[in-house]
């Protein structure tokens, strides 16, 4: 998230600049304040172009690498999941053979005694 974040910050921070600098460059040039004011607003709905473009490229790759993440995880949340069942699996049945000795190994010792 953070590489995002400064990304984003980076980005709007060249925009900020770069709309600085045209806009001072064209309020110190000799020229009628009506044709400076327009040439601002041209400016200004260039820069407005180029952010929302640049927003959508962000936008789009922040998407895939989420997808890209979301599906690493869940491919590696259902590797644990097989791996604890099959884990689990092996030592229940270890256990309930094991359990089973024991019990005969008991019957066996009472039979013993019994007699």
């Amino acid at each position: 998230m953070s590489k995002k974040n400064n990304t984003a910050g980076i980005l709007a921070g060249l925009l900020a600049g770069a709309a600085a600098g045209v806009i001072l460059g064209m309020l110190y040039a000799p020229e009628e304040g009506k044709e400076t004011r327009k040439k601002i607003k041209d400016k200004a709905g260039d820069l407005k172009d180029q952010a929302k473009n640049k927003y959508g490229e962000v936008s789009e790759k922040v998407k895939d690498q989420y997808s890209n993440i979301s599906s690493t995880f869940k491919e590696t949340a259902n590797n644990v999941a097989h791996t604890v069942k099959d884990g689990y699996d092996k030592y229940k049945d270890q256990i309930v053979s094991k359990t089973a000795d024991v019990v005969k190994n008991v019957e066996s010792e009472l039979n013993d005694l019994k007699q």
